[in-house]
């Protein structure tokens, strides 16, 4: 923790271009979280690439490729301070070849900016639709709305308005109640309404991007909740040793713990000891749901674990489902799935293919009640329940178990066919 503040993950979500990047650079810049000279660098390079105004980006935009292409595509983290709380900024990219990217951002997600551009012409845009969609069926609860580039409508309330319109149909037709979430103005390449007021909408008189921040809520934190630690990366580290990194869904991990991966090599799990802990480079000797920790484990070689492992105590070993049944949604399917369909899951840090082996049957998206039972197929904005085969083994639980560990979506060539969770499976003996 920053000095006690308590810890939020925050994921800027929202279409290509619409300026995510921008926004959350200007947030770090204009409230002091990033010095004068580094952003002078940025600057620099920025003009020396040809894309001025593009520096605030370029904060989190820090992968290579990324500046030079302009689109954001790894998830950056960032430290970050309010008053009140300390951050960890998540900017999700728009760009849809990196949707798997913002999947694994918004399922790590305590709440939410969406960024949607005033620019006419821009509005509500495809991936605003589908962000929007991932961001409620991942489990971010709580969202606002930033409407950028106020400038380019000539800071009309008008259009601020008509897009708000917008925003709040998309947001109902999802769960999601409009009327309980704060809506916001501004532009942020000039720096307006970030963190200073802006002067050129009188008519905005609700707080700033960074005010705003500070009316989230912490979520409860699922301590009491057995270990779920899903692995993003294993890394290797000389005079260390095997060092996993990954952020803490449920329960909590402490120095000394005995612990398992599973399913591991060979699907059996593989067994070991904490022996460190770090977050953001410090020392920590446990680590709470929403930490995002680098630790080293005693016993365990970078061979026998990777990214899609879930790590747990081993008094109550994560599951590894052999089947098991979802509630789905379908949101962008260029035809119909039927039973055989094989896409890639994306659960939690894991991508795996699995089998669609049965449709239960069909549900009204809107009340969840039975439409039809045993369908030959489902389509665009069909709910339904399914069976599921994962074809390698796969961690998942149950939504009324840990439901931190039963959502996912559904990937084919590119896009997001589906989304749901898992409310029922068999689990494999270890």
């Amino acid at each position: 923790m920053a000095k006690g503040k308590p810890h939020l993950n925050l994921v800027f979500i929202g279409h290509v271009d619409h300026g995510k990047s921008t926004t959350v650079g200007r947030l770090l810049y204009d409230s002091g979280n990033i010095d004068e000279q580094a952003m002078r660098k940025l600057k620099d390079k920025a003009q020396e690439l040809g894309k001025g105004g593009f520096e605030f980006a370029f904060v989190m935009d820090n992968l290579k490729e990324e500046r030079e292409r302009g689109v954001t595509i790894d998830l950056a983290h960032k430290r970050f301070e309010t008053p009140k709380y300390y951050f960890t900024i998540i900017d999700a990219p728009g760009h849809k070849d990196f949707i798997k990217n913002m999947i694994t951002g918004a399922s790590q997600a305590d709440a939410g900016v969406l960024v949607v551009s005033a620019n006419p012409g821009d509005g509500v845009q495809a991936q605003t639709k589908e962000h929007v969609f991932l961001a409620r069926t991942l489990g971010v609860n709580q969202i606002m709305i930033y409407v950028n580039k106020m400038d380019m409508a000539k800071y009309d309330e008008k259009r601020f308005n008509e897009v708000k319109t917008q925003v709040s149909a998309l947001l109902k037709s999802v769960g999601y109640k409009p009327d309980e979430i704060l809506f916001l103005a501004g532009a942020s390449l000039l720096g307006e309404n970030i963190v200073k007021k802006s002067t050129n909408m009188p008519w905005m008189t609700g707080p700033t991007l960074l005010e705003a921040l500070d009316t989230l809520k912490i979520p409860d934190k699922p301590t009491q909740l057995p270990l779920r630690l899903p692995l993003q990366d294993v890394y290797n580290i000389t005079g260390i040793g095997v060092v996993p990194v990954g952020r803490v869904e449920t329960g909590v991990m402490k120095v000394g713990d005995k612990i398992i991966v599973v399913p591991a090599r060979e699907g059996k799990g593989i067994r070991g000891e904490v022996k460190s802990i770090e977050m953001h480079h410090e020392q920590m000797q446990q680590a709470e749901p929403g930490d995002n920790v680098g630790f080293n484990v005693r016993g365990i070689e970078k061979k026998d674990i990777a990214r899609g492992d879930v790590l747990g105590h081993v008094d109550k070993v994560p599951t590894v489902a052999t089947e098991f049944t979802a509630q789905v949604v379908v949101l962008n399917h260029p035809s119909v799935i039927t039973a055989g369909y094989t896409p890639v899951f994306h659960v939690h840090t894991a991508q795996v293919a699995c089998q669609v082996t049965e449709i239960v049957k069909s549900l009204d998206p809107a009340t969840g009640a039975t439409k039809q039972e045993k369908p030959d197929f489902i389509k665009n904005g069909d709910a339904a329940i399914i069976k599921v085969k994962p074809m390698q083994p796969l961690c998942i639980e149950k939504n009324n178990e840990i439901p931190q560990m039963a959502r996912f979506a559904i990937r084919d060539s590119g896009t997001t066919v589906a989304a749901g969770m898992c409310i029922d499976l068999v689990k494999k003996p270890m």
